[in-house]
């Protein structure tokens, strides 16, 4: 049984040895027969690009030049394209034919590492020989396909030329400045397509071109001319010297009124725009108007502009005087203002303790508002001598006006400081009277309820409002007053009296609510004797000014018979408080 195992083992290993070598020589079969029909197909594309080279197109072309030739020149150029041709045809050509016999060697070799090398040179020399072929073939027919060519260009052109014509006949009026350069120059188109037709009978195909040039320059020259000259006319003849004279007019008639334009230099530019005019008509004279045009409207542009200057030096001198009076008034205003505090600071830096440095803001302003107002007279100045146009002049005082806003702004802030001094010593003084009556409720409220003894914390708030009320009066005396310190003894005591004020309010009110708690309580005392004890305690307190503990120790003692005495004394509490 072992031995017929391996055997059969022995028998698969022969057959997969088998089955791998015919596998192999199954793909080196394969790919030999794909990498023949791949440069099969190769060869037979650079076949087909070698085979298109050669066309009888190039030949038919000769053809018509030969028939074409009249002049020696023509006749050595037809010579020079025949020996090119048989340049190509008899020795580049055959070339290509052996690279591609060649070529198949090697596939039939199967030297398939020279392959490519070889098919990329290759291809390279049929580029080569079919580019000089296509060139040959240009220049053939720039001579043979030249009557066609020409014709239909000059057909064209008299096309054109037809056009022009008619729109200069039917408009002559509009052309009076160059009418006659102009049918000079359509004498010339005229001359020129006879010089045409007579060179093309001729077969003078080396003058044709040059006469086909000249044509389509001077056509495309007078395309130009008849087109753009009518507006070029009218705008150097009449629109641009009418606004030049509108102009003057408006200006001389400002300067009178008092407007300084010399910033504008119409004049300068007047006569700038006269002479670019001038060198404009010129050039039209000899039918040249490049770029004139455009020099033409940007001169109307600018004299188009002008008018925006004029309303802007209008708007502007209005401003100027307006603002001019305004800033006259205030500039006198604020002067008196900062006199009259200046005179006066010395008796608010004694009554009110100020440092210097906290009146220091009066001088500069001071300093900074009669700056401005020299500012101002210097404008001024410039304005009557007419040194300077309007449109500078706003722009100045302008400047001028901000400045002076700003100084106003900290100007109305230290008189509101100021003043303020003085209100918080008045306010200070009402104030203390206030104090003085809420101090007097206090004191009479507490002596009309008769406590049987008015608590320590009473006499200690009391003493403290009186001192502060003493210490606020003496401040108001001093002189110098600090308002800084005054402001803080007023709130000292103001607050310490709302405190004895809110002291005696919740001692009478938990007095009373004690009181009256024991005597509610008092007709329970024959039903319980715990009762009758916490009710006796309760009165002790009283007695002693502990009204607080009076009224927890009645509450808790009543509460043995009466579960709602918390509630209703609560309520009562309540009532007190919103009374």
């Amino acid at each position: 049984m072992i031995a017929m195992t391996a055997e059969i083992s022995t028998i698969l290993s022969y057959i997969y040895i088998i089955v791998v070598i015919i596998t192999v020589v199954l793909v080196v079969v394969l790919l030999r027969k794909h990498n023949r029909k791949k440069y099969n197909e190769i060869l037979t594309r650079l076949e087909r690009e070698k085979n298109l080279i050669l066309s009888g197109v190039v030949l038919t072309e000769l053809n018509k030049v030969a028939a074409l030739i009249n002049s020696k020149e023509l006749e050595e150029k037809y010579k020079s394209w025949q020996e090119r041709y048989l340049q190509i045809k008899d020795t580049e050509v055959p070339k290509l034919n052996d690279g591609l016999i060649e070529l198949e060697n090697m596939f039939g070799k199967t030297r398939f590492a020279e392959v490519q090398t070889a098919i990329a040179k290759l291809e390279l020399d049929i580029y080569y020989v079919k580019t000089k072929f296509d060139f040959l073939l240009a220049e053939i027919k720039e001579i043979s396909l030249s009557e066609s060519k020409n014709r239909e260009i000059v057909t064209k052109l008299k096309t054109d030329y037809r056009e022009i014509f008619l729109k200069y006949s039917n408009n002559r009026k509009d052309y009076v400045d160059i009418r006659t350069t102009l049918e000079l120059q359509f004498e010339n188109v005229d001359k020129l397509f006879a010089a045409f037709e007579k060179a093309a009978s001729e077969s003078a195909y080396q003058e044709v071109p040059k006469i086909v040039k000249a044509l389509d320059d001077i056509i495309g020259n007078l395309t130009i001319a008849v087109n753009e000259a009518p507006t070029i006319i009218l705008m150097g003849k009449k629109l641009i010297p009418v606004k030049i004279g509108d102009i003057r007019h408006i200006a001389n008639k400002m300067i009178k009124e008092g407007f300084n334009l010399d910033y504008l230099n119409i004049d300068y530019n007047i006569a700038e725009s006269e002479k670019k005019i001038a060198d404009v008509f010129d050039r039209l004279n000899v039918l040249n108007l490049a770029d004139s045009l455009v020099e033409l409207k940007t001169i109307l542009a600018y004299f188009e502009s002008l008018y925006n200057d004029f309303d802007n030096e209008r708007a502007s001198k209005k401003s100027y005087e307006e603002k001019s009076r305004k800033m006259a008034v205030k500039c006198r205003r604020m002067l008196d203002v900062i006199s009259k505090i200046h005179n006066k600071i010395e008796d608010f830096k004694y009554s009110f303790d100020l440092s210097n440095d906290e009146v220091k803001i009066i001088d500069e302003l001071n300093i900074n508002i009669k700056t401005i107002q020299s500012d101002y007279e210097t404008l001024v100045e410039h304005y009557r001598n007419k040194s300077f146009a309007f449109s500078r002049l706003n722009n100045e005082i302008e400047h001028l006006t901000l400045k002076l806003a700003k100084n106003e702004e900290k100007l109305d802030i230290t008189l509101r400081s100021l003043s303020s001094l003085k209100e918080d010593e008045a306010r200070a003084k009402d104030q203390l009277e206030d104090i003085k009556m809420i101090l007097k409720h206090a004191k009479e409220k507490i002596a009309d309820y008769k406590l049987p003894v008015i608590p320590k914390a009473y006499y200690v708030q009391l003493s403290e409002a009186n001192e502060a009320i003493d210490e606020m009066i003496t401040e108001l005396t001093k002189q110098p007053i600090s308002i800084k310190v005054l402001n803080t003894r007023v709130d000292t005591a103001r607050d310490l009296v709302l405190k004895l004020f809110k002291t005696t309010n919740e001692t009478i009110k938990t007095a009373k609510m004690a009181e009256n708690t024991i005597i509610y309580g008092n007709r329970f005392r024959p039903l319980n004797d715990v009762l009758d004890g916490g009710l006796t305690i309760a009165e002790k307190k009283f007695m002693n000014g502990n009204y607080k503990d009076a009224l927890e120790r009645a509450i808790n003692s009543i509460s043995l018979v009466d579960a709602n005495i918390h509630d209703k004394m609560l309520e009562v509490y309540k009532n007190e408080k919103a009374n």
